[in-house]
């Protein structure tokens, strides 16, 4: 079974809490989201194989260590998920950004029951090189984010982690269910989904929060 790591971080937990604030326009929710998705990141590649080497300081030679092995690939879920890339590139600026764009189902019956619309998809072309972190900013009914693992597995990639901002029980069960062998990442795993399918307590839509759209 996949597992779940709730970031307790001070100050990611404190950015999401600014999140979750109604009164917090689109500026500072866009700069908010860039800090957390760097923040969360950082504890998803604290296990990057790291490799010993020697070098040259201006005082003297030093045995340190470096990242070795795979490189990584960014995968945002379009259209939220787009607003965390900038903090994660910001971190790591080598990574390749890929693209998976899904939507709901303008049949709500039909997406609680798991029917998303893929209508855009442009991956890395050695993305099964890499290890892949897809990102989005809420793990809601979890149907986007399965489809878009599923995608990314499409291409041969082994090595997948999931972020989001926040998460609730519904979704996390999702994952687990569909792609056991998933690590999920997240800042909050809040009580559940309303009869709208959004995450209670939450932030209501991250996408329009994120770009000023509503």
């Amino acid at each position: 079974m996949g597992k779940i790591n709730v970031l307790e971080h001070p100050l990611i937990q404190h950015k999401i809490s600014l999140m979750r604030d109604k009164n917090t326009g689109s500026k500072e929710f866009r700069e908010l989201t860039a800090e957390v998705a760097l923040l969360m990141t950082y504890e998803a590649t604290r296990r990057l194989p790291l490799k010993e080497v020697e070098i040259e300081t201006p005082v003297a030679i030093a045995r340190t260590n470096i990242i070795t092995g795979r490189k990584v690939a960014l995968i945002p879920i379009l259209r939220a998920g787009l607003g965390m890339v900038e903090g994660a590139v910001s971190l790591i600026p080598a990574a390749k950004v890929g693209h998976v764009g899904i939507c709901r189902n303008s049949d709500r019956d039909n997406h609680k029951s798991g029917c998303v619309d893929e209508y855009y998809c442009k991956l890395p072309f050695d993305i099964k090189e890499r290890d892949v972190i897809v990102m989005d900013l809420m793990l809601a009914s979890g149907n986007s984010a399965s489809a878009a693992i599923s995608k990314v597995k499409e291409t041969g990639a082994m090595s997948i982690k999931f972020i989001s901002v926040i998460a609730c029980p519904e979704g996390v069960r999702k994952l687990q269910e569909e792609h056991p062998d998933i690590e999920v990442y997240t800042g909050a795993l809040d009580e559940g989904l309303n009869d709208d399918l959004y995450i209670v307590p939450g932030f209501g839509d991250g996408g329009d929060r994120i770009f000023g759209t509503k």
